[in-house]
C-alpha cells in the first residue's frame, strides 16, 4: 500500500492510496488509539470521489472511526469493459423507455460484484496490520456487494445497507446466509428501488438482530440523522 497524499480536516487525517491497480481513500481519527475499521462503499460505478460518499467518510471518522473506500474494478475512474459500457447504454435506453430492466441489471451489477469483493477483500489485507487501525471491521454502504463480503469474510461483523439499486439474483438468495448484525436505510419514495423488493430483501436476511429504518422521499434524500443513528449502531458492534 502506497499513501499518495494527505491532509487533515477538522482533526479527520484524509490519505489517498494506491495498492496495486487499486485506488482508495482512508479517513481516520485525530486520536492516538487504533480505531475500528468501516469499509465504506459507494453503489456500482460511482466513484470514490463522490462528494456524498466522502462527506459520509469524513463524518464517521470524526466519531472515532478508521474509513475506506476504493474505486473497485470497472467502478469510478478506473477503465471499463466494452460489455459494461454496452450494458450501461441499454440500461439507459431501457429505463427511458420504461421498457422491464431487471435482466439488464442482472448482466451489469452481478459482474461489478463479482469482480470487487477479491478487490475489497485485498484492501482489507493491507489495511488491519496499520498502527492506527484495530478491532473489528464494520461495512456501509451498496447492499449487493456487502451482502456478498459479509457471506465470505468473517472479519466483517456488522453492516450499514442503503436499499438502493439493484440487487442480483445470486446475493437476494445469500442474503439467508447474512448472520451479523444489520442496520438497513430505505427511502420509502426510491424510484430506482422498488419498496417491496426491498421490504422482501430485509425479510431474507438470516440475522436475528436487523433494524429497518424507513424514511420518505427519492433515492439521496436520506435524512442527516440517519449518520447519527448509524454511528450508534457502529459503536454498539464495533467499539
Amino acid at each position: 500500500m502506497h499513501f499518495t497524499s494527505e491532509r487533515r480536516l477538522d482533526g479527520v487525517l484524509e490519505r489517498e492510496f494506491t495498492l496495486g491497480e487499486i485506488p482508495g481513500t482512508l479517513w481516520t481519527p485525530g486520536s492516538a488509539a487504533p480505531a475500528p475499521l468501516i469499509l465504506m462503499a459507494h453503489n456500482n460505478g460511482l466513484p470514490k470521489a463522490q462528494p456524498r460518499l466522502v462527506a459520509r467518510g469524513r463524518h464517521t471518522a470524526a466519531h472515532g472511526y478508521a474509513v475506506a473506500t476504493i474505486d473497485a474494478a470497472g467502478c469510478g475512474d478506473r477503465p471499463r469493459s466494452a460489455a459494461d459500457e454496452q450494458a450501461r447504454a441499454e440500461l439507459r435506453r431501457a429505463m427511458q423507455a420504461g421498457e422491464p430492466v431487471d435482466e439488464i441489471f442482472e448482466s451489469l451489477v452481478g459482474p461489478l460484484v463479482e469482480n470487487a469483493v477479491p478487490e475489497w477483500q485485498t484492501v482489507l489485507d493491507a489495511l488491519l496490520p496499520l498502527p492506527e487501525i484495530g478491532g473489528p471491521v464494520g461495512y456501509s454502504g451498496w447492499m449487493a456487494l456487502g451482502i456478498r463480503l459479509a457471506v465470505v469474510d468473517p472479519r466483517i461483523v456488522a453492516a450499514g445497507f442503503f436499499a438502493g439499486g439493484f440487487v442480483p439474483r445470486a446475493q437476494r438468495e445469500e442474503a439467508r446466509q447474512v448472520t451479523i448484525p444489520l442496520l438497513m436505510l430505505l427511502q420509502w419514495d426510491d424510484e430506482g428501488n422498488p419498496r417491496q423488493r426491498a421490504l422482501d430483501l430485509f425479510d431474507a436476511f438470516g440475522t436475528k438482530e436487523k433494524t429497518l429504518h424507513a424514511n420518505m422521499g427519492g433515492h439521496t434524500g436520506t435524512p442527516w440523522f440517519e449518520g447519527e443513528d448509524a454511528n450508534r449502531f457502529y459503536g454498539r458492534h464495533l467499539k
